[in-house]
């Protein structure tokens, strides 16, 4: 049985999910070269239709997940969009056991963000866990 990788992505400035916000995974390669492994798009609830790795696509190695949220607030216009200082954010990860299910919460506002380590939920959803590791961009 292989694991998955999943993420969820809340937007703290409106309380709500991040629906429609552009997320790419890339695989590093041993020659430091990017494949891109994934893109998707997330939906009403802030979370991908599907895992962004699962199944025999699982692999250890190391992973990028460029998340979009420069794009996402310009479509929402307003003030939010003027107030975009991160346009990217790049989430460097290596996966050491490709049989664990890993996720990958990303909190975004226009001028910050933070991400962190979630645990693993049977279908990919859940509760937020306390994080394990946490990057801060605010």
């Amino acid at each position: 049985m292989k694991g998955r990788l999943t993420t969820h992505v809340l937007d703290v400035a409106c309380a709500c999910p991040a629906a429609g916000l552009a997320v790419e995974l890339f695989r590093i390669m041993e020659d430091g070269r990017k494949q891109s492994a994934a893109r998707a798009v997330t939906g009403a609830d802030g979370r991908l239709e599907r895992p962004l790795l699962a199944g025999e696509a699982m692999r250890s190695g190391f992973y990028e997940i460029v998340f979009f949220p420069g794009d996402y607030y310009r479509g929402k216009g307003g003030a939010l969009a003027e107030a975009v200082f991160f346009d990217r954010v790049s989430v460097s990860l290596r996966i050491a056991d490709p049989e664990e299910d890993l996720h990958i919460p990303l909190l975004i506002a226009p001028g910050g963000y933070s991400v962190y380590r979630g645990k693993g939920i049977e279908n990919g959803r859940g509760p937020f866990v306390a994080p394990s590791v946490v990057g801060i961009g605010f």
